[in-house]
């Protein structure tokens, strides 16, 4: 959503008000433009417009109206892409980028990857060096089986081996954060007990 909004230069109101020798006249109003953009995943939601009484519901890429202060929403139109690019394009270029999330599965019982998640990895990596992060999370996880005690130890024990994964292939130390929730926050909400695979992971958040 972007606002544009247009006023009197200060210095044309300032002359006005020295010279003006008839009573003033009224301040122009401002006009707000509404544009529905979609997400960096190109998803769009919708929002609803509401205005003098009058709501607009926009729910289309690129869907915008324009409102007058105090008047009725306009009807809803389309802009087009080199438009919306002038209006918004340095602002969102200025925005940060999302935050990048993978999981890495792991064998039961074990600091061993599956083979899918290796192969993974080098998607991690090249992420890492795309982004130049200031900070990366790395969270190991497991199952319910086993005690909560067991269960921590052996998530940090893969988030730690993931870690050394990336700190082998020259990322820095630095941005590096390693935490274990061990079975508490599933993926996949089990009963105790149960050996769901998806719970066996790790996650990691470029940042």
């Amino acid at each position: 959503m972007t606002r544009r909004s247009f006023l009197l230069p200060v210095a044309l109101l300032l002359l006005a008000a020295a010279c003006a020798t008839g009573p003033k006249p009224p301040p122009r109003g401002s006009r707000d433009i509404i544009v529905l953009l979609p997400d960096d995943q190109g998803k769009t939601g919708a929002i609803v417009v509401s205005s003098a009484g009058v709501e607009r519901r926009l729910d289309r890429p690129r869907q915008t109206v324009t409102v007058d202060a105090g008047s009725p929403p306009g009807l809803p139109t389309e802009m087009a892409k080199q438009e919306v690019q002038a209006i918004a394009g340095p602002a969102l270029a200025a925005l940060p980028k999302p935050p990048a999330k993978f999981i890495l599965y792991f064998e039961h019982d074990s600091v061993d990857l599956t083979d899918a998640s290796r192969g993974l990895l080098q998607s991690v990596l090249d992420t890492i060096r795309k982004r130049a992060p200031v900070d990366i999370s790395v969270v190991g996880h497991t199952d319910t089986v086993g005690k909560k005690g067991y269960n921590y130890a052996l998530s940090m024990k893969r988030a730690k081996a993931v870690a050394s994964l990336l700190l082998g292939k020259g990322v820095d130390p630095s941005v590096l954060h390693i935490t274990s929730h061990g079975k508490d926050n599933p993926l996949v909400p089990t009963g105790d007990q149960v050996p769901e695979p998806r719970n066996r992971r790790v996650e990691i958040t470029v940042r």
